[in-house]
């Protein structure tokens, strides 16, 4: 469906009360434009009317007029680099933004997702996680294999148990 048809689904949402189904719309807006400042801004005065101001902040972080309660409220919520860059959903290089602000907004992110990981990172492939985040998912691994061993090994000497038994 064209962009501008979907806009129009979305005023008629919201004109009629149906502000969640807004929300979804402008969400696959963001998806399939995330680039669109202007789409950015609409589902960030949706998430105003929920109440929801980290969420606000989200979609309005790129905007130089954004509120400065709900930028905070964002950075509470997302307080790492690598997180504030997936949650931002931009994708390209920081020169696809319309304003200068935009651009200068994208590139501090990058940056310090970039000192955050150790290496350089770009929009088009957002680090999937912290490196605290492996240490923890590595050693979170390792209990589980653990637990696994431990099981296997308990129904195998239950099976031997059974076994001895059956033939005494």
């Amino acid at each position: 469906m064209p962009l501008g048809d979907t806009l129009a689904r979305v005023d008629a949402d919201l004109a009629a009360g149906r502000v969640p189904v807004a929300r979804q719309r402008l969400r696959g807006l963001v998806s399939s434009f995330p680039n669109d400042l202007m789409i950015r801004r609409r589902l960030a005065e949706v998430y105003r009317l929920y109440g929801e101001p980290a969420e606000a902040g989200r979609w309005m972080y790129l905007e130089r007029d954004r509120d400065a309660a709900e930028t905070s409220a964002f950075e509470a919520r997302y307080h790492t680099a690598p997180q504030r860059m997936r949650a931002l959903a931009w994708q390209g290089p920081e020169s696809l933004a319309r304003t200068a602000f935009a651009r200068e907004q994208l590139a501090a992110v990058r940056a310090a997702c970039s000192d955050a990981m150790g290496h350089p990172v770009d929009w088009d492939t957002v680090p999937s996680g912290e490196k605290a985040d492996d240490r923890k998912s590595a050693f979170a691994g390792f209990l589980a294999g653990a637990g696994c061993l431990v099981a296997v090994l308990a129904f195998l000497a239950i099976w031997v148990n059974g076994l001895v038994a059956l033939f005494d």
